[in-house]
């Protein structure tokens, strides 16, 4: 389709919510409250509302569909277009695949990493949502950091990391459980994971130079910069002196509220929003909104949270929807450096989400639309070839 109309919703628009129709052309909304007076075709979005697509920052749940039970693989490009159909049917229109390259073998090796980016790369035409590339560096994979500054200076990575699991890994070895899960995700056995966790903790002396030359070279290719699991402001500080300006997943207040009072973006997990807690008992997300301390909501582990969390922030009467709906939307865009997305305006990008409101606590998407095309409909008879106010009319005679 090369225009397309969405007629009669709730829609959207900055802070307020109004009714009015959508015109959209190529890839682009080209106006708002306009009449579909040449029968164009268009989708009935009468009791529905309109809102911006879903753009989430950090996503890993494709990690899932590349190994559903530790030690069975899929196919990269299988997963990825699974994971596709999930993020699209959950109204995420932009999605960053969080891929961990870590000093562990198995799922999140080098080699794994090279092969996911390659194919994104390769199969980003065939995707409906627009699919980006988010490195999440361990900071202890020392051996990677040749091979990232190429990445980042050949434009390969959209979003970059600092990541640092290296002291809660060596706690988990004494912890049967998380071990296990560690262990099996690698495919090595507890014998030799203990040598290789030992080997790389001898390097820690390293790290500090490793990460000021990798976010120097993300500074030089202008690529925005996260920090994850900031555990003190003295950390985060450490971090935004380096250019590292988005906060993700800070693990206490007071390291939020130093975010905050720099005007650095503060990413929580949207499942944490929805469960009503940390499933680690970190911090609860909906208390740091509810403060001003988040200014953005990822999918995390979960692509159904984000739509979820923001619906439960309205219903629980933390924020009206039409600015939890920003901590999904326009928000992330911003924190992304993507000026053309997170919101309905003419020259926006046209990613479009109807959702049914009917039960609060349950939104349900009737209809995706993504850089101007349909991509997901779960009602046919909403796809009309005239105007509603024309059906209407006639209808009433």
């Amino acid at each position: 389709m090369t225009e397309l109309f969405i007629e009669g919703g709730r829609a959207l628009l900055g802070q307020e919510i109004h009714q009015t129709t959508l015109r959209i052309a190529g890839r682009e909304i080209v106006a708002v409250g306009t009449d579909n007076s040449h029968g164009s075709p268009g989708i009935d979005a009468g009791g529905l509302l309109v809102l911006p697509g879903i753009v989430d920052l950090h996503g890993d749940a494709f990690e899932r569909q590349m190994m559903p039970r530790p030690g069975v693989d899929f196919p990269i490009d299988v997963a990825l277009i699974d994971s596709d159909r999930q993020a699209v049917g959950n109204g995420i229109t932009t999605v960053y695949h969080a891929t961990t390259r870590s000093w562990e073998p198995g799922l999140r090796s080098a080699d794994n990493a090279r092969k996911l980016l390659e194919a994104i790369e390769q199969m980003r035409p065939q995707l409906a949502a627009d699919t980006r590339f988010h490195l999440r560096h361990e900071t202890y994979n020392l051996d990677a950091e040749s091979e990232i500054i190429d990445w980042l200076s050949e434009g390969r990575v959209d979003l970059f990391a600092f990541n640092d699991h290296m002291d809660s890994t060596v706690a988990s070895l004494a912890k049967p459980l998380k071990r296990s899960r560690m262990v099996e995700r690698t495919g090595l056995t507890n014998e030799a994971f203990d040598r290789l966790v030992q080997s790389v903790v001898t390097r820690g002396h390293d790290v500090p130079a490793s990460i000021a030359r990798l976010a120097q070279a993300a500074r030089a290719a202008d690529v925005r910069m996260l920090s994850h699991d900031d555990e003190s402001p003295a950390m985060r500080q450490a971090y935004r002196a380096q250019g590292v300006a988005i906060a993700e997943f800070p693990v206490n207040e007071e390291t939020a509220r130093d975010a905050a009072a720099a005007s650095d973006f503060i990413v929580f997990g949207a499942p944490n929003v929805v469960r009503g807690g940390s499933h680690t008992g970190w911090t609860k997300a909906s208390d740091m909104v509810a403060k001003g301390l988040c200014s953005v909501l990822a999918s995390d582990y979960y692509y159904p949270a984000p739509l979820l969390a923001a619906f439960r922030l309205a219903a629980d009467s933390v924020l009206p929807l039409a600015a939890a709906w920003q901590l999904i939307s326009s928000a992330p865009a911003r924190a992304a450096g993507l000026a053309d997305r997170g919101m309905l305006a003419a020259g926006q990008r046209a990613d479009i989400v109807l959702v049914d409101d009917t039960a609060p606590l349950r939104p349900r998407i009737v209809a995706v639309v993504a850089a101007g095309r349909l991509v997901h409909l779960t009602e046919a008879n909403r796809l009309v070839r005239s105007s509603v106010a024309s059906r209407k009319a006639v209808a009433a005679a």
